[in-house]
């Protein structure tokens, strides 16, 4: 069990030297910035394509948070879920409402019309799968079966579950309590793996915290210790530009995975999924000197 346990929101206790454990995601501008970001990145990119139509996918994401936002219905029973001890909205057993569907037929109407044929015909095939048949692809996904989706659809499928859980997690009546210990590998609001870490900035400076790769919830992680086994002492530390790089990778030889730490007080525009997908010539290095990376990139799923 994790040493982050969500409970029914507090009050601060306001001790100077307190952190935060867990900080859920705010909405407000998260992806237009990030389709901002996005394009700032794709300008003489080598995947600028792509980095362009996943700016496309987020401005699509903040159409629908405006236009079919989070029924309330759907948060009424959020708190519901904070008396157990296990993360409140863990993919394996929260009751998913069909809203997350709505999302999908919305993102595949707004990317549709200046999609290209390949982007079409993966487009096409989800509208085909019947209710039944996308909570099926929806499971195998969040359990990481992602040769049971394929990369494509994979893609449209996360986007959608992502700003489901997101506002969820957004809206969740929730404080956070730390413990000593560890099991802290895996997001404490819906159990899923991380995309990366970052090195705050503002009232968290200088702390690391993973984001999750789901929800976008921010939890805490001590600097120096593997984000996967949590072993210490094993640990380097790659980057393709200099000792001072805005992103590295942080490698494990214990248990041979990586995971990259972003560091925005380096750069200011930084924006986590963004900056990662414009950094995977950084993965492939560490992969190629034999690590594995331990979390997801919602922009880029194998198979």
């Amino acid at each position: 069990m994790s040493s982050i346990q969500m409970t029914p929101v507090q009050t601060p206790t306001g001790g100077v030297n307190e952190i935060t454990p867990v900080l859920l995601p705010s909405l407000k501008v998260r992806y237009s910035k990030r389709a901002a970001r996005l394009r700032q990145l794709a300008e003489a990119h080598a995947m600028g394509d792509y980095l362009g139509f996943c700016a496309q996918l987020a401005d699509a994401q903040h159409a629908l948070l405006e236009r079919i936002p989070l029924p309330v219905a759907l948060v009424a029973g959020l708190a519901e879920r904070l008396s157990n001890g296990q993360a409140p909205l863990a993919t394996v057993d929260y009751p998913r409402d069909r809203y997350w569907q709505q999302l999908l037929q919305g993102l595949a109407e707004q990317l549709y019309p200046e999609a290209n044929p390949s982007v079409r015909m993966t487009l096409d095939a989800l509208r085909e799968h019947t209710p039944a048949q996308l909570e099926q692809l929806a499971s195998a996904l969040l359990a990481g079966g992602y040769e049971q989706v394929g990369s494509g659809q994979a893609l449209f499928l996360w986007a959608a579950l992502s700003l489901y859980f997101t506002q969820l997690a957004s809206a969740l009546p929730a404080s956070a309590s730390a413990a000593l210990g560890e099991q802290r590998q895996h997001c404490p609001v819906c159990a899923s793996a991380p995309v990366a870490s970052v090195v705050m900035t503002g009232p968290q400076a200088g702390l690391r915290y993973l984001q999750c790769s789901l929800c976008e919830c921010r939890w805490h992680m001590v600097r120096v210790k593997c984000s996967n086994c949590e072993a210490t002492g094993a640990l380097d530390y790659w980057s393709l530009e200099r000792q001072d790089a805005a992103v590295k990778a942080e490698s494990c030889n214990d248990c041979h995975s990586y995971l990259k730490v972003f560091y925005p007080e380096k750069d200011r525009d930084q924006e986590l999924l963004a900056d990662d997908l414009a950094t995977l010539a950084l993965d492939a290095e560490v992969e190629r000197e034999g690590y594995g990376r331990s979390g997801v990139s919602p922009f880029l799923f194998p198979g």
